[in-house]
């Protein structure tokens, strides 16, 4: 049986792994988390619901179409809205749909995952090629080997495990890699005592220097219990302030988001994504270095940052795998 090891429970990696289980190989999916989804990601604080990575997934190309198709059918997304406003113009249209997961972003990536061998709470602190295998070794101690892997971490975590196993990357291909570079986004999560009273369809985009959205996750259909608001802030903010205490950070977007909200905040944390958006992808869906012992580089930095660019890197990382293996 042809083996494959996934590196990363997100989108691409659960498409990719989807892809090659159908088409016949042995794989296991690796995440360092304790649930799948990466950036898809919902959480619960006391009585709310919030998506705080990504918001919504939007589609353009017939591929992904079909994918969405799955997923409304079976009752995994819907459609949320067909545009969503600025201060200036609060209610636009246009011609994409976003689709919102039921339940929350971590919807899809849980309905991909069914039926896979996803191994949650795995962190890989090495990889190395050993007797033309690939080996990952966990913190824990743990290894697994595959004749081939498809790596959908963030690229600089990426090439952190294969530095540490000793392995070297092709010239070239690893100048390709240095060169991927992500943004942060600092993302609060505010429960509110009532409504937000933000437009419908229940968020606003480029608010100011310091936020770029905020989202009331109870109008999106997602927190029926209490209004729970999600404010993403901006590239620069995020970047300045990275390192800046909790409180004060998440004082100053509270009070950057007051004059949006008509109910007063009952409690709020922070949550810091890293590897936020891609800010350099690579210009390929995907990236194959390797023969015989094939390592499949894939993610939102080779396909764009959206959800569909994921999802479409993924399945070209199988395609290429399947295309030598």
């Amino acid at each position: 049986m042809k083996s494959c090891l996934v590196i990363g429970a997100g989108m691409s990696g659960l498409t990719a792994a989807r892809k090659l289980t159908a088409a016949g190989l042995d794989v296991i999916v690796l995440d360092k988390g304790r649930g799948v989804g990466g950036r898809m990601a919902t959480r619960r604080i006391d009585d709310g619901v919030f998506d705080h990575g990504a918001q919504f997934i939007t589609v353009r190309s017939p591929q992904f179409s079909a994918m969405m198709d799955e997923f409304v059918q079976a009752d995994v997304a819907y459609e949320w809205c067909r545009g969503i406003g600025t201060l200036d113009a609060p209610v636009p249209h246009d011609s994409f749909p976003r689709y919102q997961p039921t339940g929350g972003m971590t919807a899809v990536p849980k309905f991909l995952a069914k039926g896979l061998d996803v191994r949650l709470g795995h962190r890989v602190s090495q990889l190395s090629q050993v007797e033309k295998k690939w080996r990952a070794e966990m913190e824990t101690g743990q290894t697994f080997s595959a004749r081939a892997v498809v790596c959908t971490a963030p690229v600089p975590q990426a090439l952190d495990i294969l530095d540490l196993g000793g392995h070297e990357l092709p010239e070239a291909a690893r100048a390709d890699l240095d060169r991927i570079k992500y943004a942060r986004c600092l993302a609060v999560m505010a429960i509110l005592d009532g409504p937000s009273g933000l437009p419908a369809p229940g968020a606003l985009r480029e608010i100011d220097d310091s936020i770029s959205f905020v989202c009331d996750n109870q109008m999106k259909g997602i927190s029926p219990d209490a209004c729970a608001v999600t404010i993403h802030a901006t590239r620069e903010f995020s970047h300045g302030h990275w390192s800046i205490d909790e409180k004060i950070v998440v004082d100053w977007l509270l009070s950057c988001a007051a004059p949006l909200l008509k109910s007063k905040v009952r409690s709020a944390s922070l949550h810091r994504w890293r590897y936020a958006q891609p800010i350099e992808p690579h210009p390929q869906p995907c990236l194959l270095v390797g023969g015989k012992t094939p390592i499949v580089f894939a993610g939102d930095a080779f396909n764009g940052p959206r959800v569909e660019g994921a999802a479409l890197s993924g399945l070209a990382a199988a395609d290429a795998l399947l295309g030598i293996m």
